[in-house]
């Protein structure tokens, strides 16, 4: 018997079938009752045409294996998304919160930004994620967000790659306790972190 869906953090590395896993629990979903909707909140940017062609690739993919997953592309304000677009029956996928840090803590033209702009940016992102945190706890339906997880390697070069791991593991770490169910995932195969108080 499957388990009920609920709001899980599905985390992993490249490749590992987060995406994937994110995808079949909005099928299960649409499948459950004939008035639920699904929605993917992308969060990608297309910075380069590896990236474009990347989007294109996943947007392609995800219409043959869950054509009823609507998609709506917001990079920056997912906390807006997700609260405008979760409700009772609806399921929210946020994929990913990896690209979704990159965007703001490593945007464009950040290195033309001076010291007084980055740290403004900083403090963006900190009341974005907080904005985050708590439209994913107030969510009336289930929410379903897809993440990096990058500390298990070596420690890189370069203080602003050590910052960024920093950064992400922080959220990780957050949003693990804001969700019910946690899941790693690891050669397409899912490891259960967390799952919910019964």
């Amino acid at each position: 018997m499957k388990a009920p869906i609920t709001s899980e953090f599905i985390l992993g590395g490249q490749k590992s079938g987060k995406s994937r896993r994110a995808e079949m629990l909005a099928r299960d979903w649409l499948a459950q009752d004939a008035r639920h909707r699904a929605v993917l909140i992308a969060t990608g940017e297309a910075w380069d045409d590896e990236m474009r062609e990347r989007i294109a690739r996943h947007q392609r993919d995800r219409v043959e294996r869950v054509p009823g997953l609507q998609t709506v592309e917001e990079p920056r304000d997912v906390a807006g998304a997700v609260a405008l677009h979760g409700n009772a029956h609806t399921l929210v996928v946020v994929d990913c919160l990896t690209l979704w840090l990159t965007g703001w803590t490593m945007p464009m033209g950040m290195e033309a930004m001076d010291l007084k702009q980055k740290q403004a940016l900083a403090l963006d992102w900190k009341a974005q994620a907080a904005m985050f945190l708590e439209a994913v706890r107030q969510s009336p339906g289930p929410v379903v967000l897809v993440g990096n997880e990058i500390g298990l390697g070596v420690i890189p070069m370069g203080r602003p790659v050590r910052a960024f791991v920093d950064a992400l593991g922080g959220l990780n770490q957050q949003v693990a306790q804001a969700c019910p169910r946690v899941t790693l995932m690891a050669a397409g195969l899912p490891l259960t972190l967390k799952e919910p108080r019964t």
